[in-house]
């Protein structure tokens, strides 16, 4: 078991129950062309993610594309709650792999059917080596299903708002026009 996730989220309960305001937290990530291709350089936290289509999809294939990191980003997000839950819950976990998949009709994305242009659908299996028992790991599962960020998100409806700013090539003075989709 790792103590020093166990302490780390119970320190953090007990600075959010202390101070409910520090549980308000927002994340960012900006994302930048980095040529007239597919190739995008997305800057989270000073990390860099490089983001790319496969070549059958216009691509160069240096990179997952979006929607392969949806999918990791589920992945990911599963096995960070089982190791966070299991820390406090005194379980141990030896290993943790997911494996996800979704379906997606390019239809959609394409503009050439009234289908989603998103995945229609998303399953995963989540394999867990383990010496505790199925039902110990059965109450875990359900405690990640619920608590799982990304998972949750990915549930539920949720607002997205954007907007879309254009500046002309040349301009010296960096005027911006706000443009603004029609979703």
């Amino acid at each position: 078991m790792n103590d020093t996730i166990k302490t780390s989220i119970e320190n953090l309960i007990a600075m959010v129950k202390k101070n409910p305001q520090v549980a308000n937290s927002v994340f960012r990530a900006s994302t930048y062309s980095e040529d007239s291709g597919f190739t995008v350089r997305s800057e989270i936290r000073g990390f860099s993610v490089h983001i790319d289509e496969p070549r059958e999809l216009g691509g160069n294939d240096t990179a997952p594309n979006p929607v392969e990191l949806l999918l990791a980003a589920l992945g990911g997000c599963q096995e960070i709650v089982y190791r966070a839950f299991a820390a406090v819950l005194g379980i141990e976990i030896v290993s943790i792999e997911v494996h996800a998949k979704g379906h997606l009709d390019l239809h959609g994305f394409l503009g050439l059917a009234e289908v989603p242009a998103g995945f229609t659908n998303i399953s995963f299996t989540t394999r867990i080596v383990s010496s505790a028992s199925p039902e110990s790991i059965r109450q875990l599962a359900a405690l990640v299903e619920k608590h799982c960020p990304v998972q949750d998100t990915l549930t539920r409806a949720i607002p997205i708002n954007g907007k879309v700013e254009l500046t002309q090539p040349g301009d010296p003075a960096g005027a911006v026009e706000i443009i603004s989709p029609t979703i």
